[in-house]
């Protein structure tokens, strides 16, 4: 019995130090992983300090358009979607709280627009033809040109999933200098007053012009959203949407019946300070 005794002693305490050793190789390890991501996080910035303050600037090109969600029944077919390419140019301010979180803001010179051509029926809609301006309900083909310039202001948060790959979220307000809502129709006709109202034949030889800018506001807000892919040291490629939340039409306008916002994505570069 005594000699049985010593030998599960033994094996206990060979169990115990096995265990042990297990610990410190277990905390080695995890303690060599923390230093290599710490090490990586280092290496791709977006300073040499994580926790720093900087900026970056970026420039993209800008795609998308003002659209109605969801498409609204006067919208019978899209026949032409053409992006007016346009750019971004600015400068975004952050500051990180630790590793992975921070806060930016921003401010962005931009350029965009599009070019749609529909199939419309009992639309909204106001024309010039000749010295003579007519509203009513169209039926026929429109086709609508829009073009916007202004400054944007993004304040985001900003997560950081790995050292290389960074992602914004949050609201934006834009202030627009320059906005053009127009466009024509024609292969069609237009119901003077309402959808009962005179019969106004309108054709393609003859298009009718019409032009909403002055209705257009000059404030647009909405969310933004942001990924970031560090390729350098100091250079990332990116791509953001910013997703327009209120109308671009004036409150007191009532030509076209359903809100249109405005919803366009840039890609780019840009560099870290």
């Amino acid at each position: 019995m005594r000699k049985l005794r010593y030998i599960l002693s033994a094996i206990a305490m060979s169990a115990v130090g096995l265990l042990s050793a297990q610990d410190v190789t277990m905390k080695e390890l995890m303690d060599d992983k923390r230093e290599n991501r710490e090490a990586n996080y280092q290496k791709w910035g977006p300073t040499s300090d994580h926790d720093g303050m900087g900026f970056l600037v970026r420039a993209g090109f800008v795609l998308g358009g003002t659209s109605p969600l969801p498409l609204p029944a006067e919208i019978r077919k899209i026949n032409e979607f053409a992006p007016k390419g346009g750019f971004s140019l600015g400068v975004d301010g952050y500051k990180y709280f630790n590793m992975r979180w921070g806060l930016s803001a921003g401010l962005r010179f931009f350029m965009q627009g599009m070019r749609t051509g529909a199939k419309v029926k009992d639309y909204g809609m106001s024309i010039t033809m000749g010295e003579d301006k007519v509203s009513g309900r169209f039926t026929g083909t429109d086709i609508t040109e829009t073009r916007m310039t202004g400054f944007t202001i993004p304040v985001t948060a900003t997560y950081r999933v790995g050292a290389r790959w960074t992602f914004n979220l949050g609201p934006y307000v834009s202030y627009w200098i320059y906005r053009d809502f127009d466009g024509e129709v024609f292969d069609g006709y237009l119901r003077e007053g309402g959808p009962t109202g005179q019969k106004i034949n309108i054709t393609s030889d003859n298009p009718a012009a019409y032009d909403f800018s002055d209705n257009m506001r000059r404030f647009s807000w909405g969310m933004e959203f942001c990924a970031d892919f560090r390729v350098r040291e100091h250079l990332n490629v990116f791509g953001l949407v910013d997703w327009g939340l209120n109308d671009v039409f004036k409150s007191d306008f009532e030509t076209v019946t359903f809100a249109l916002y405005p919803i366009y994505a840039t890609l780019g570069v840009a560099y870290y300070y």
